[in-house]
């Protein structure tokens, strides 16, 4: 491939969720479909082990950790999280390449409860993701964030208080009046292949600033449209860029140039 055709990264994906016997034929595909890099986010501290080793396994340092407690899950306790909290502040005393992630709030566990009508406790998550932030600031590292809607206004109030600019919300869906308050701060969006049949993903495109925009599969999950019945593979990523090409009226080369100097620049890739 020549440079311009090259160079698909998937800015979020769950690279310990696939099978271990998936893993090696995952990435082999991916290396070969062009993929330049992946950033592998985690659920919890087994989940950052586990990618951390795999990103020591790949030569080519083409695959970046990210290090954090998904929210979509119940809070860890304290002795759980003082454990994750700490073997970060290891690897970032090692002098190890991760950024922080994946963290945020907890919107769909929240809306699941409330329609079953269960009483759902914000206040722990808060705090949860108020900690995060804050290492994330002290360590002078990019966030991966799941914050959605109108959690997304609040993870904003968040990271403003701690001066953390290096904000990534993948797969972000939110109102107008957010959306112009991500952009006057400078922070990144990530799309997923959802991006070729989601109207509301494809006006979010349209209206959002090329320079802040990165690919992305959220995988293992699965998609429907044309990717119905299909695993999902970083690889992906080159249909998710052709499709912000044709909302963005880029030549694909360019689109795909841009894109992938976002992620690299972002997260140091």
């Amino acid at each position: 491939m020549t440079e311009t055709q090259n160079g698909w990264v998937d800015a979020h994906l769950h690279l310990d969720l696939y099978a271990p016997a998936e893993r090696k034929r995952l990435l082999e595909q991916a290396w070969s479909d062009g993929v330049t890099g992946i950033v592998a986010v985690s659920m919890d501290l087994a989940s950052c082990q586990v990618n951390r080793e795999l990103a020591r396994q790949e030569p080519q340092q083409r695959i970046l950790p990210a290090y954090g407690y998904h929210p979509e899950q119940v809070v860890p306790d304290r002795a759980e999280l003082e454990a994750l909290i700490g073997w970060i502040r290891e690897r970032a005393a090692a002098g190890e390449r991760f950024v922080i992630g994946e963290v945020g709030l907890p919107y769909y566990r929240r809306e699941s409860s409330l329609a079953a009508g269960e009483p759902f406790d914000l206040a722990p998550y808060v705090a949860l993701l108020e900690g995060f932030v804050a290492l994330a600031a002290e360590l002078g590292r990019p966030i991966a964030l799941h914050a959605v809607y109108d959690d997304a206004w609040h993870v904003c109030d968040l990271l403003e208080r701690y001066g953390v600019q290096a904000a990534h919300f993948h797969w972000f869906k939110g109102p107008a009046e957010t959306v112009r308050r991500m952009i006057a701060s400078g922070y990144s969006i990530s799309v997923t292949p959802d991006v070729a049949y989601e109207p509301e993903i494809q006006a979010l495109v349209a209206g959002y600033p090329l320079e802040l925009i990165m690919a992305e599969t959220d995988g293992p999950w699965p998609f429907e449209g044309p990717y119905a019945g299909r695993q999902t593979v970083p690889g992906m990523t080159a249909d998710v860029v052709r499709h912000i090409a044709r909302l963005k009226g880029l030549d694909e080369a360019e689109a795909v140039r841009r894109i992938r100097d976002n992620t690299y620049r972002f997260y140091g890739l």
